[in-house]
């Protein structure tokens, strides 16, 4: 498949790398001309804009930051599509703003998807995203081939902005069980208590979680390297309340959540993993 490829971050490059490895022709573009040359060392094709990769393309493909930067590189995406073009935005953002996008799209004859993805680094290197895809049946069936060289655990939700909101939802229990995990291990050091040993037998009971086993040893580790940056989960959970504010919705948890991420990133932790919310928590509790 001739697939076009937009952003090349921490996410989007070993993404793209992956459908080079899956046998499918892929053109990139990226705002810092640095950031495509791994690709195109890798047989990627380069381009000089959105609308010059969407060219030629059966499918093209986002990753990057925030609403606004989607809707941008898609506008020029659809300026330059070809008839059948399906238009894939694997970012993070809310699900009203997916939705105004897939319309626009939809009005220049382009089929937009909302597909984005859990997993952080790690998952996009080794290809096992977890891709939560929102749109119609026939977009997905499209993009599926793409989806399977990226991810393990691909599921078709259902219409515009199905995935947004379930990456809201994995953002709200990620998110909140970070901070759990957290506390768990402020808890346990304030009472004298070793943390490795408590996370050792909380592995084995009903407080098992993904984010306890692989985050509770980097936190033991002091392992901060970002592989999803703090500054990304609090503009995920600011995504969560706005949506719950325009809803009327009442996620206390949440709340709570995104703030303690707002004082990550006023306290210089932006640019940390986000379970760096342990040196949050170890200095509000004279650990530090």
């Amino acid at each position: 498949m001739k697939i076009g490829f937009i952003g090349l971050g921490i996410m989007g490059r070993p993404m793209a790398l992956n459908l080079l490895k899956g046998g499918h022709q892929v053109s990139v573009w990226a705002r810092r001309a640095e950031s495509m040359q791994p690709l195109l060392d890798a047989g990627a094709s380069g381009a000089a804009s959105p609308a010059e990769v969407a060219r030629g393309q059966e499918l093209v493909i986002s990753m990057v930051a925030d609403a606004p930067d989607v809707a941008e590189v898609m506008r020029g995406v659809a300026s330059a599509g070809t008839a059948g073009l399906v238009a894939v935005d694997m970012s993070t953002i809310a699900p009203a703003a997916a939705k105004a996008i897939h319309a626009e799209l939809a009005a220049a004859g382009v089929d937009f998807v909302d597909a984005p993805v859990s997993g952080g680094e790690v998952g996009a290197i080794a290809g096992t995203l977890s891709i939560m895809a929102g749109g119609s049946d026939a977009a997905f069936a499209r993009a599926e081939p793409a989806f399977a060289c990226m991810g393990k655990n691909i599921v078709h939700v259902g219409g515009p902005g199905a995935g947004q909101v379930t990456k809201a939802a994995n953002q709200i229990v990620t998110g909140m069980g970070v901070l759990a995990v957290a506390e768990a291990m402020a808890f346990a050091s304030k009472n004298g208590v070793d943390r490795a040993k408590v996370r050792e037998a909380l592995l084995g009971g009903f407080a098992y979680s993904k984010i306890l086993e692989n985050h509770g040893q980097r936190m033991l580790d002091r392992n901060f390297k970002p592989g999803f940056k703090s500054w990304m989960h609090e503009k995920d959970l600011n995504i969560v309340m706005q949506t719950a504010h325009e809803l009327g919705l009442c996620l206390p948890g949440s709340a709570a959540t995104a703030q303690m991420f707002n004082a990550m990133v006023g306290s210089g932790l932006g640019e940390e993993d986000s379970i760096a919310v342990l040196k949050l928590l170890e200095s509000l509790s004279g650990q530090a």
